[in-house]
């Protein structure tokens, strides 16, 4: 099992810094998508990514060796390629629609549908306080959409359509969760994630126009910039963090994400009114982020004693919304 460091405040100084970068992602993402595609937009964070990521892995020796991957590798490399892409896309495609703060709040399922996934696949133990931050979570959602409740019986249109596209990108993204924690058998995290970036590169150029890349004023350029880097700054702090801090207390500084995302939408709403759609967002929506984020916070505790099984699940969350996504 990994030795911590025994430096808690650096990791959570890094583990707050994850957050927050998290947290600015999808308003980023938001400004960059008023001049570049969904699929553009994707494939330049791949590909910055790979380059990026594959840069410090060749300066330190320790770039994936493909001949030491067997069939059963290949297969979950393809699985986790397909269910990765299709997250960073459908969290892009959702977000054309509605706000970050939406984004960010929904795709807090992410990492507890790789929980339970982890029990299905894995037999993994759900403890009672994990439980209970599930249902915390699955009460809070509602109370978020409170004044839009019945627009989200129409999937196909409107923000029923979006949030269905959400919990999509969820989904796909605990696949890709699970699809890593078996590859990490045979490769490390950042090898796995070098590969899958510099795949899913491959994959979207032909559905990319780079041309519109030149299109991006100063604004945009900058929160293209933003985005790109985002991903391995992000992560490479969380990766960080997880050296100096316990896995579970990580992962639960990293649900305060949607916080640090509506507090920045509300800063830009008052100060900068023109740059970002405003939310609306009542007292009841408030709360329930805030019960949302506490379920997550709760199931990311949870059985904090397990430490050597949670550190595994921890380590896949970012690339999600880049993750988380994740954000991706």
């Amino acid at each position: 099992m990994h030795q911590l460091s025994g430096r808690w405040k650096l990791g959570f100084f890094l583990a707050v810094l994850t957050a927050v970068s998290w947290g600015l992602l999808p308003i980023a993402l938001a400004i960059t998508l008023e001049a570049v595609d969904a699929f553009t937009l994707t494939w330049f964070r791949f590909l910055t990514a790979a380059l990026g990521l594959g840069a410090i892995l060749a300066w330190m020796g320790r770039m994936p060796r493909l001949g030491g991957i067997d069939r059963r590798g290949w297969l979950l490399l393809l699985i986790a390629l397909a269910a990765l892409t299709g997250n960073f896309v459908l969290y892009l495609v959702a977000l054309l629609y509605t706000s970050p703060t939406i984004n960010q709040v929904v795709t807090q399922l992410s990492p507890l549908l790789l929980m339970l996934g982890g029990i299905a696949v894995f037999h993994e133990r759900f403890s009672a306080r994990q439980w209970a931050g599930f249902l915390l979570l699955l009460i809070g959602l509602p109370l978020f959409f409170n004044r839009r409740l019945p627009e989200l019986a129409h999937l196909n249109s409107g923000l029923g359509h979006e949030v269905a596209l959400l919990v999509l990108a969820s989904a796909v993204w605990a696949i890709y969760g699970l699809a890593q924690k078996m590859l990490l058998k045979q490769l490390q995290s950042q090898q796995v994630l070098v590969l899958l970036y510099a795949g899913a590169a491959v994959v979207l150029l032909p559905l990319s126009h780079p041309s519109h890349l030149l299109k991006v004023n100063v604004l945009q350029a900058c929160t293209l910039a933003f985005s790109c880097a985002n991903t391995v700054v992000a992560y490479g702090a969380f990766a960080e963090a997880l050296r100096h801090w316990e896995a579970s207390r990580v992962g639960a500084t990293l649900t305060l994400t949607p916080l640090f995302t509506m507090v920045s939408m509300w800063a830009l709403e008052h100060w900068a009114p023109h740059v970002v759609r405003p939310e609306q967002l009542n007292a009841l929506s408030v709360g329930g982020a805030l019960v949302v984020v506490g379920g997550s916070m709760l199931c990311a505790l949870g059985n904090a004693r397990a430490a050597a099984p949670s550190t595994q699940a921890v380590q896949t969350r970012e690339a999600g919304r880049g993750s988380s996504p994740a954000s991706p």
